[in-house]
């Protein structure tokens, strides 16, 4: 006999107000299930806004256009103009390439509306992202006090991150000089560094980098030397633009003769930590303070998520925890993922990546990620032989940097944007060094070399 109280055998009545949903939800998901398993489309589809006006019109009205009709749009006039980010030959910017069973599972999420900020309301949940998350501290090799939570990217898991390190330096007693508080990096960190500065209302002091365009400790002792009032140094596992892993076992020294925080910004790279092979590029961020990546990056999972994690969790949640009347019966024997960055309402956006990794385990991820930088190097093989090409620079993880011998900025933009209009590959242009170049990211496992380097051949000569 069948359990009164079992959710999955009793449904809910149709409500006063909206009505009886059912073919509306049957329809959404059909759309969803569709979606899920089909190819991808590579094409770039972009409408202006005036033109997405004139076609759609307008859907928000008082007495409602219904489910079929609002789905119409979105199915044959939206989503058409939007662009496929898994597809094997999106190259562009930082894709993703999320398993099925994790996009599957991110509606099943959705349907569960869990709310994911406090342990009394979501333990279950919360307690399978802590798992994912406890999988990526084993990777850093981090202690029994280390944690953290997922948040929507990497920009608000470097501003959290940054907001604990300035709070630890206060509660130790540091006076910020005339200037302020301080964080230190190179050129080459993400652009939300700057950012999170900005919003804290502190300085970003720049580290001038090496030859390879590396933040190096020597440098970073120099500026430390020089600079009061630094709290922290940010340092990159996989830069965005050329994916530079910085000097992290030199950089941590001297983060730890100053007594400075460090912070690493892996968004992108930290993903290769999972690999076996890759592992030795990251030595020294055992020793980090805090460090974030994105698994919709390159950790298989759909947008949004970043895993934002402390090496000790406590200086956190005394940074992020928030106090009023009306929290204070908020159960805090456990962390609450609320009390560890700047957020409260959130969505349980890791149990994609739990459930993609619980199905399908952590030796196949490290083999995905192994297949990624083994098609990176094998491209930039095929680059260095065609007489057309010229690598730029030697790829550290799965970003390819590569001139085209003869062309100027314009030849660059016009070939790249016929590409991707045809739906041939998406590869954009860049800036390095002050020259144009083109800049090609893997970070799916199904983007193989050969068609890449076919394209690159036959269609860039």
């Amino acid at each position: 006999m069948k359990n009164p109280h079992d959710i999955t055998v009793r449904f809910r009545k149709p409500s006063p107000i909206w009505g009886d949903e059912t073919a509306a939800v049957h329809a959404a998901m059909s759309w969803a299930n569709r979606r899920t398993v089909s190819a991808t489309d590579p094409k770039t589809t972009a409408r202006s806004a005036a033109d997405l006006a004139a076609a759609i019109g307008e859907t928000i009205t008082e007495d409602g256009i219904g489910y079929a009709r609002a789905l119409q749009i979105f199915d044959e006039m939206a989503a058409p103009a939007t662009r496929a980010q898994d597809d094997p030959y999106n190259l562009a910017f930082i894709p993703a390439a999320p398993t099925r069973a994790a996009v599957a599972f991110d509606t099943a999420v959705a349907s569960a509306n869990f709310f994911g900020g406090m342990w009394d309301a979501g333990s279950g949940a919360i307690f399978l992202e802590n798992q994912a998350l406890n999988w990526l501290i084993s990777l850093l090799g981090w202690p029994a006090s280390a944690g953290g939570c997922f948040v929507a990217g990497g920009t608000i898991g470097n501003l959290s991150a940054l907001v604990a390190a300035r709070e630890r330096a206060v509660a130790r007693g540091q006076v910020p000089p005339d200037d302020g508080f301080k964080i230190a990096c190179t050129s080459q960190a993400h652009s939300s560094v700057a950012q999170a500065a900005r919003v804290m209302g502190i300085s970003v002091v720049q580290v001038p980098a090496d030859e390879r365009g590396h933040l190096t400790g020597g440098e970073l002792a120099k500026v430390c030397a020089r600079t009061p009032g630094l709290v922290a140094v940010v340092a990159s596992a996989g830069t965005t633009n050329a994916g530079i892993i910085d000097d992290l076992d030199d950089i941590a020294a001297v983060c730890r003769r100053h007594d400075l925080w460090l912070h690493v910004d892996g968004a992108y790279g930290g993903a290769a930590l999972a690999s076996a092979h890759a592992r030795v590029l990251f030595t020294g961020i055992e020793h980090a303070d805090s460090f974030i990546v994105d698994p919709h990056k390159w950790l298989f999972a759909p947008y949004d998520c970043c895993a934002l994690l402390y090496r000790d969790v406590d200086i956190a949640a005394q940074a992020h925890t928030q106090h009023a009347s009306y929290l204070d019966a908020i159960d805090r024997a456990q962390y609450n993922p609320a009390d560890l960055a700047i957020h409260m309402s959130r969505r349980v956006r890791g149990l994609p990546l739990w459930y993609s990794l619980a199905t399908h385990g952590t030796t196949a991820y490290g083999a995905a990620i192994d297949r990624c930088l083994a098609t990176a190097r094998e491209t930039a093989t095929g680059i260095r032989q065609l007489p057309h090409l010229r690598l730029v620079a030697e790829p550290e993880l799965s970003v390819l940097l590569f001139e085209r011998i003869g062309w100027q900025e314009d030849d660059y933009h016009r070939w790249s944007q016929r590409m991707a209009k045809r739906g041939v590959i998406l590869l954009v242009p860049t800036s390095h060094r002050g020259a144009t170049v083109f800049r090609l990211v893997i970070v799916n496992p199904e983007t193989r070399a050969e068609r890449i380097l076919q394209i690159l051949s036959e269609q860039m000569d």
